[in-house]
């Protein structure tokens, strides 16, 4: 499943709130694709989280978001507006 279908997962499979207990007893077990690397499943991602309940399906998603690892991100340290780390050159200014 890739990521940004999750909230309207959450939208149909919930009644909020909803503890983070119910939702990795349910869903925990869907695997999550990574763009850049090793899958993870939902389960395992909140399993970082801290929170006990989650009030809606936006903060149960901003949960996933914030605790997924780096193979769910693009290029680390990727800057549009000039030289990359460890490139030559000036960058450029605006």
């Amino acid at each position: 499943m890739r990521l940004p279908e999750t909230r309207d997962l959450f939208v149909r499979e919930f009644s909020f709130p909803v503890t983070c207990e119910t939702v990795e007893e349910r869903i925990g077990d869907r695997e999550l694709d990574a763009p850049n690397g090793e899958s993870e499943t939902i389960g395992a991602v909140l399993g970082h989280c801290q929170e006990e309940e989650f009030r809606s399906a936006d903060e149960l998603y901003d949960a996933l978001l914030t605790f997924v690892g780096d193979a769910y991100i693009g290029r680390k340290y990727y800057d549009d507006r000039g030289a990359q780390p460890g490139e030559e050159g000036e960058g450029v200014s605006f």
